[in-house]
């Protein structure tokens, strides 16, 4: 089994994931997109995953930095090139086992793939 957490290493939430992760024995690769950067394959098998809605974060502080009309324009079309430019508004961590990723962290959504 391969296990790839995707984040930025200084996120709250990424820290709560390595942790549980760790804690419960799971060894995993940690993929730093801003530090590492980020290529547009593999946005894009997120984007065949999951909503592009819910792959791009809006809370962040990078997304409240972007001008009305990038933020308005945002679409499946355009999201991709989006977050290759501003990685840090990919919503995380992205958990990839094995190809299949699951966005967001919840203790007991990690405790359900790997039981």
């Amino acid at each position: 089994m391969t296990t790839t957490l995707y984040g930025i290493k200084n996120c709250d939430t990424i820290k709560k994931a390595r942790n549980w992760l760790t804690d419960n024995g799971i060894d995993y690769q940690f993929h730093d997109v801003r530090a590492d950067g980020i290529d547009a394959a593999t946005i894009d098998s997120w984007l065949q995953q999951a909503d592009w809605e819910t792959v791009l974060n809006r809370r962040g502080t990078t997304w409240r930095k972007l001008d009305s009309a990038t933020q308005e324009n945002a679409n499946a079309g355009n999201v991709n090139a989006l977050l290759l430019e501003h990685p840090a508004m990919i919503k995380r961590p992205v958990l990839d086992v094995d190809g299949v990723i699951t966005i967001g962290f919840k203790a007991d959504q990690y405790q359900k793939i790997f039981n």
